[in-house]
Parts: structure tokens; sequence; C-alpha cells
């Protein structure tokens, strides 16, 4: 005779925070087995990728799924719910975004096409996560933010998507002196775009355009030669990140190590002090 076993309980491995970052209201990490959600809404846009299983969930009463190339947007106030398409459950980041990100006149576009296959906008959601995971690299999160906004706005209206502006040495020049005049405290790129009137995109496009190089990794490049110079100067690896503009001591090594390529402790142990003057030789 057989014997039934109990179904597994459900599990849970969870992980949210709320970043520094304008137009994210929440990040919200999981990974659950045997869990299904019920009928429910938010008020902001979750903007949600599935790293392994899958998910299916309906919303306006049709049924959708998320399979690994995909990136689901679902909008503020649309009831849905969610459940696991595989026996191993499912593993989801998610962004819960506000209104400054997408409004809500993209609400229809993105109930009658919630599932988005764009290997882009894939490679942006994942890399944006990884920035906000990072605390201190908020300029980056803002940035590529910036650009995944645009993209979802292009895919849900194709017909009005942004197209690339020209080059603006001008405003790249405008926003470096910004970035120069606030390496400690940063900027956000909301206040950039208000102080030099320009969109936001519009901004990190021109400056990387005219240098090379995005507007946040020339503010990291910017602290870390700050950086050094305290450390030479015999400050402590903790006081010189915080003064430098780094969130913390962390944040500082992560950085200081990728560009100069040894950690600022070693950098700051290295240091040699100056030699004396040679004596002058008694006069004869």
């Amino acid at each position: 005779m057989a014997v039934s076993r109990p179904a597994p309980r459900p599990t849970a491995d969870v992980s949210a925070w709320r970043p520094q970052v304008p137009g994210v209201v929440e990040v919200f990490h999981a990974h659950f087995t045997g869990y299904a959600y019920p009928m429910h809404v938010h008020e902001a846009w979750t903007l949600l990728i599935v790293d392994d299983g899958a998910v299916r969930y309906d919303l306006d009463r049709h049924e959708h799924g998320t399979p690994h190339d995909t990136v689901s947007l679902l909008p503020p106030h649309v009831p849905h719910n969610g459940s696991a398409a595989t026996a191993d459950g499912f593993r989801k980041r998610v962004l819960y975004l506000d209104a400054s990100v997408l409004g809500e006149e993209l609400i229809g576009a993105a109930v009658d096409g919630p599932d988005l296959r764009d290997p882009v906008l894939r490679q942006r959601v994942g890399r944006l996560h990884g920035a906000l995971s990072r605390p201190g690299d908020e300029l980056e999160a803002d940035s590529r933010l910036t650009f995944i906004g645009e993209r979802l706005r292009g895919l849900l209206r194709p017909g009005r998507a942004v197209r690339a502006p020209f080059r603006d040495p001008v405003l790249a020049r405008g926003l470096r002196e910004l970035l120069d005049a606030r390496v400690t405290e940063g900027l956000t790129l909301a206040t950039a775009a208000g102080l030099l009137q320009a969109h936001p995109a519009h901004l990190v496009r021109a400056f990387s355009g005219a240098y090379g190089i995005a507007p946040h990794q020339y503010l990291t490049a910017r602290r870390v030669d700050r950086a050094r110079r305290l450390l030479l100067d015999g400050l402590p690896v903790g006081e010189a990140a915080v003064a430098a503009g780094f969130y913390d001591q962390a944040h500082l090594t992560r950085h200081f190590r990728r560009l100069v390529g040894v950690t600022p402790g070693r950098y700051g142990s290295s240091s040699v002090p100056h030699p004396p003057p040679p004596t002058p030789a008694p006069a004869a």
C-alpha cells in the first residue's frame, strides 16, 4: 500500500530595500517554492525578471508567463496573481517604479503586452540590479534607470520611440563642471537635468559621447584620485573613503582596486616619505 506523503511546505528566501535612487520605490529579490500569489494590485509599476524557473500569472483575465529572456512589466492598479510554473519554484528580481519613470498613459499598452522579449532591456535591467546592490553607486543606477525607462516607453509605444540626440559638447561640459564641483557630495541626474535644462538621457549621451566615459565613471575616477592624495597624506583608509565621497571603506576598495590595481590599504602603506635634502659639505 502506497504511503501518501504530505506536500512540501512553501519556502521563501527574500531581501528587500529602498535605494536612494529617484523613481525606485523598492527592490525585491526572492526565491519561492510552493507559494502562489493571490490576486492583488500594486500602486507602483512592477518590473520583473526571473533568473531561475518560471512564473505564470493572470493579468486582466489573460494568462502570461516569464521565460528567461522576458522582462515583465505589470502596470499599477491592475489585479494580477502569480505562481511557479516549475516544481522547483522560481527566483526573481523585481523593481517597483513610480510614475516619474513611467506614466499612467502607458497602462493600457502594458496590459495588452506585459511580457517584453527584448535582450537589450533584459541586460539593462540585470545591470541596474547590480548597481542597486552596491551602496554608493546611486549615480550609476540613476543613469541605468533612465535608459530603461526610455526603452520601455519605446517598446510600449513604438511609434514614439525616442531617438538618440546629436552630440552636444556644451551640455557635456556643463555636466562635467557640475560633477567637478560636487565630487564629494555627488548629485542626481534629476538635479543636473534641472540645472542644465536637459533630459537626463540626453545628458548621459552627450557626456559619454564627448568624453568616452559615462558620468558615474567620471565621478568615481575623480573620487579615486582624491582618495589617493588623502592616503598619501597619511589619512586612514576609512576616513579617506568618506572624505573622497565614497559610501564606506568597502565602496572605496572595490573601485580603487579596479582603477589603481591595488587596495587602498596597500597603496597607503607603500607611501615613502620624501628624503631630506643633502647636508651641504663643510667649507674647506
